[in-house]
């Protein structure tokens, strides 16, 4: 999910969405399109899911020929179908007995040199390979497309596609496949005058494809900044693409993502990436993601989602189903920096990517409230679409209290802009020399042009350091508690999301107004992110390949690096189990894993039942007295989490089961580390003796209440047999 700021729909484009909204509105009239979910595919050799779905559609809408209402089925993974309906006929098809589910198609948003050297998978032999399996990994990449002609997905060097490949090249006019892209298909709807195509034309799909498993690129940089070697995570890894977001759709339509989940299960990809959310987190049976997730998870593979970008507020995390691997950002050691350089001398810095050179000439300053003369003070000074004068504007630079507005004041002649940000701690790109400054540092600009009779300054070229406090979860990326499950900590971990260069599509302009097209461009958001922990977990999958998702999961949660408290919310709704560590991950020492079977019991503790547990799971699954009596905080999770009452003394027992995948004869002892709670883990002590073997135990959490000085409190768990150390966080908090 690129953070808000980088959405970035070109204005052309508007006039097309409005005249095929407006025709769709004229067509359709009452009808939208609603994702009929039937579950499981059925076992029987003689159903086709096809001559089913046309059937039930004819015989609610009375028509012979559906052709227009049907658009599209899921039929290789699980069963459904989207099509145009009434409401009175969504309401019919709900009731029917093959029918699980039915819920409207939404628009969900899209959510490198120096990260992957950070997170410690260096170039060359200083990270360990597989280079047999890791050329045998498909990596299923749902989002824009991918740019066919970039460097970063060359085959040069690559052999035919592995054995196990099922899946197709459906990239239409003008894209096509090699023995690195090996597959592509589109989801995208037709729209006059666009071409239909797997090509990326929003620049994200590229850019997150090309971070987790894209091709080793030297001498790349955005305009000289950020240059160096762009790579993915594991780039001797293949690639499939599924296009579900476009320019057009200015996001990415539910019924397209779910086809997607359907084909890339079914074309056996090894794991799924995918940097699209919502802007809320939503109850899992209306969760495509969630839905397409869970099925994903029964056969066998991953899927990595970015957390968000509604931070720093609490619970804004979209991603918080159990079975999804959920990514928060953080940032890394470079960092961007624009400097202002006053008429009195002293020098500001902000945060851009600023790549316009004025040669240190100072221009006059003027504030967006004194260059309006027909808006309210506060729009004025957030320079909202329409308020500033060119006359007073022209040849200035421009102050504003927002960056969201930047470009009018480009359009109104400025020749750069200060803009105010509550956090300005990442460098985004704009069309024309910006620098994005604290409150602090903006105030001393303020003080200084109101006391100056003709106050000047300067916008400097960004320059690159490399001394910031890393790593520091972002101010954007979105924050836990988990709105839709208290007792499942999310996000599950962070990895490098701002300021990541990657591949670009050179057919979109970097930023908003901009008139430049380039192959790599520098985005932020757990978008960035998210594809980051996709390569880490293909990268342990080359070393374990018939781990199962839990266990990948877990061993990249339980060797994470441990973070300090973030400057946003001091705990561990904001980073997880930590900062991501690849080469720590492939010998974890002991896994938590849960499979399907837990997962359906997890469910029957959320009180899911009969009809509403086939919502998530597809199947005609029924809960035992047990299951449905069982705790969600006791799903064998990696992480421990427990919403208490507000302001009573509490004491809450998790259990939890280890599996020994390091070596055959060991003995792990438990240490609660950074605590203020009380902990105790019953057997404090295992002794192994075989690879695989499990062991059990219960941690119990006691403390006083919790109340608005103190809401939260976390601990730390560690397994260790002096070799590997498995940590978990516990979490308690209290309920607002």
């Amino acid at each position: 999910m690129a953070k808000p700021a980088d959405s970035y729909c070109l204005l052309s484009c508007l006039f097309v969405l409005f005249v095929s909204c407006t025709s769709a509105a004229k067509n359709d009239q009452d009808k939208q399109v609603y994702i009929v979910y039937m579950g499981a595919l059925p076992a029987r050799v003689d159903y086709m899911p096809m001559s089913h779905h046309t059937s039930i559609l004819q015989e609610v809408t009375g028509a012979s020929s559906i052709e227009s209402r049907l658009v599209r089925n899921y039929k290789r993974s699980f069963n459904g179908f989207a099509a145009w309906l009434t409401e009175s006929e969504r309401q019919i098809l709900a009731k029917m007995e093959n029918v699980v589910s039915v819920f409207p198609s939404k628009i969900l948003k899209l959510q490198t040199t120096a990260s992957w050297d950070f997170v410690g998978l260096k170039k060359g032999k200083r990270a360990k390979r597989n280079p047999s399996i890791e050329s045998d990994t498909i990596i299923g990449v749902i989002d824009s497309g991918v740019d066919p002609l970039s460097d970063s997905f060359s085959d040069k060097g690559f052999g035919p596609p592995p054995k196990k490949w099922k899946g197709v090249c459906q990239g239409t006019k003008h894209f096509s496949c090699n023995n690195k892209v090996i597959g592509a298909r589109n989801y995208t709807p037709k729209t006059k005058g666009v071409p239909h195509s797997a090509i990326d034309n929003m620049g994200h799909g590229s850019h997150t494809a090309s971070t987790a498993a894209g091709n080793a690129v030297n001498d790349v940089s955005f305009y000289g900044l950020a240059n160096g070697t762009a790579r993915g995570g594991v780039p001797g890894a293949r690639i499939a693409v599924y296009k579900v977001c476009d320019i057009v759709l200015k996001g990415c339509n539910t019924d397209g993502i779910l086809s997607a989940f359907d084909d890339a299960i079914g074309d056996n990809v090894d794991l799924i990436t995918i940097s699209v959310g919502d802007q809320n987190g939503l109850p899992f049976e209306v969760d495509t993601i969630a839905i397409g997730a869970f099925h994903a998870m029964a056969k066998g593979i991953l899927t990595v989602n970015s957390a968000g970008n509604n931070g720093p507020d609490p619970s804004t995390v979209t991603s918080v189903a159990p079975w999804i691997f959920t990514v928060g950002a953080s940032n890394t050691n470079r960092a961007f920096v624009t400097k202002v350089v006053l008429g009195d001398g002293k020098t500001v810095v902000g945060r851009s990517v600023n790549t316009f050179d004025l040669k240190g000439t100072k221009y006059p300053i003027v504030y967006g409230r004194s260059a309006s003369s027909h808006c309210d003070a506060a729009s004025a000074e957030f320079c909202s679409a329409g308020c500033l004068d060119r006359k007073l504007v022209s040849g200035k630079i421009v102050m504003c209290d927002s960056g969201r507005n930047v470009e009018e004041a480009k359009y109104m002649g400025a020749v750069a802009s200060i803009v105010r940000s509550s956090a300005a701690d990442t460098a985004d790109v704009f069309s024309f020399p910006v620098s994005v400054l604290s409150g602090h540092a903006y105030d001393v600009v303020l003080s200084y042009m109101n006391s100056t009779k003709n106050p000047i300054a300067a916008v400097l070229k960004s320059e690159t350091v490399f001394n910031q406090k890393a790593p520091v979860v972002a101010s954007y990326s979105s924050r836990g508690p988990n709105p839709i499950v208290p007792d499942i900590l999310k996000p599950d971990i962070t990895a490098p999301g701002s300021e990541i260069i990657a591949a670009y599509s050179p057919t979109i302009p970097p930023s908003i107004a901009d008139t430049r097209h380039l192959k790599y461009s520098i985005l932020s958001g757990t978008s960035m992110s998210c594809p980051h922990v996709a390569g880490v977990a293909a990268y342990v999958k080359t070393f374990h390949p018939r781990w199962s998702p839990s266990m990948i999961q877990s061993a990249i949660m339980t060797t994470a690096w441990q973070m300090n408290a973030s400057t946003w919310m001091p705990d561990e709704f904001a980073y997880g189990a930590g900062h991501v560590n690849p080469l720590a991950a492939i010998h974890p020492g002991l896994v938590y894993e849960a499979n399907k079977a837990d997962h359906i019991a997890f469910l029957c503790g959320l009180n899911y039942s009969g009809k509403n547990l086939r919502l998530i799971s597809g199947e005609n699954n029924s809960c035992t007295k047990a299951q449905s009596k069982s705790l969600p905080r006791n799903l064998n999770y990696p992480s421990m989490t427990a919403q208490v009452p507000a302001k009573k003394p509490f004491k809450v027992t998790f259990r939890r089961t280890v599996t020994n995948v390091g070596t055959s004869s060991t003995t792990y002892k438990a240490k609660v580390v950074g605590s203020k709670l009380n902990v105790e883990v019953i057997p404090n002590v295992f002794s192994f003796k075989s690879m695989r073997e499990k062991k059990s135990f219960t941690v119990t959490v006691s403390g006083q209440g919790l109340g608005d000085e103190k809401p939260v409190v976390s601990s730390q768990l560690i397994w260790s047999d002096g070799v590997h150390f498995v940590r978990s966080p516990i979490v308690v908090y209290a309920a607002n």
